[in-house]
This record gives C-alpha cells, structure tokens and sequence, in this order.
C-alpha cells in the first residue's frame, strides 16, 4: 500500500500592520446607495442629503467658532462665558453626529474633512486673532442665524417630501438647541449698569 503524501504549506505570521494602503472610494460623495428599504425615493435621498451636507457644514463651523471663543475669551465676564461657551461646543458636536448619521443612513455621504466644510459652509470666517466679546457673540448670532433659517426651509421641505426623519431631527434637536443657545447668547448683549442702577428723573409738569 502506497504512503499518502501530505503536504502541509508552510505559512508566515507576522504582526507587523500593513501601512500605506490606498484605494479607489467606494462610493463617491454627492451620490445615495440605491437599494434600501427606507420608502424614500433615491430623488428625495438625494436632494435631502445635499442640503443636510450644506446644514452640517455650518454647524460643524459654529461649533468649531464656539471653541475658538471658549479659548479666546477676555474681560469681566471671562468665566461666565468661557464655561457658556464650552457648554453651547458640547451640544454642537452632538448636533454635528446627528445631522451626518442621518446622512449616512440616507445612503449619502456626509461631510467631514476641515477643508471641505470650509469650500462649503455659509458663515464667515473669523479671524485667527482674538476680538472683543461683543464681536465673539455678534458672530455666533449670526452664525445661529444662518442655521436657523435653514432649519425652517428645509423642515417644511422634509415634510412635504414625506422625508419624517429629517424633519423631525431638523426640528427637535437642531432648530431648538439653536433657538435656546440664541436666548443665552443675546441676554449678553443687553446694555445694562453693573454695579449701579441708573435712575431717570421724573420732571413734574406745571
């Protein structure tokens, strides 16, 4: 009876990672994958992830601002803002996971990479060095500003899209976080004494 051969390949483990790697994009950004079961046409997936896209890159500008304040921040009302602001960031990075999740889950592609928000976003940009706290809030007011009116043409357009999701998620969590983070902001540019209470004087007619 013949010996059976067996041969065993010889194999080489290593831990080294494999780096440098590259490869074309498997899905190029600007487009929706087509086949998934959400009842959404890939017309209206296509249309909301662009101005979704457009809604992220400003938010992800204001939140990036908020931060920018947070550390540049001066004057008497150095702690009070300097906390607000950090607060007001914190809520903006949970906007900006929401808004490109929601990209993401529609078959798009959200934004990421600094430089691609920057080409996109609609707010100014500031400059690299500090300025007064009545300029740092004018900016994030007009920042906010943007956003919420972007907020409420894109609600009702959601809706009439039957797009729900969107709508929802443009209402409840971004259009009130930056109604609410308005509030805090403007009570600070109310001119108001601090230390003293400025009596007008009544004159008595006659």
């Amino acid at each position: 009876m013949a010996k059976k051969e067996v041969r065993s390949r010889q194999t080489t483990i290593t831990a080294q990672p494999r780096i440098h790697q590259r490869a074309p994009e498997i899905q190029p950004y600007g487009t929706v994958t087509h086949a998934l079961p959400l009842d959404l046409d890939e017309a209206v997936r296509l249309e909301m992830t662009e101005q979704l896209n457009l809604l992220l890159a400003d938010t992800i500008t204001l939140r990036d601002l908020y931060k920018k304040s947070h550390w540049q921040v001066a004057g008497p009302t150095f702690y009070q803002l300097h906390l607000l602001f950090d607060k007001h960031y914190g809520e903006q990075v949970e906007i900006v996971d929401e808004i490109a999740e929601r990209i993401q889950l529609l078959g798009g592609i959200s934004l990421a990479m600094a430089a691609d928000v920057a080409e996109t976003t609609r707010i100014e940009r500031p400059p690299r060095g500090r300025e007064e706290v009545p300029v740092q809030l004018s900016r994030l007011l007009d920042a906010h500003q943007i956003i919420i009116g972007h907020c409420r043409t894109l609600a009702g357009r959601a809706s009439e899209l039957a797009d729900d999701g969107t709508s929802d998620l443009v209402v409840s969590d971004v259009l009130r976080t930056n109604e609410l983070q308005v509030w805090f902001l403007s009570e600070h540019l109310v001119d108001m004494p601090l230390v003293h209470v400025e009596r007008q004087e009544i004159r008595k007619a006659g």
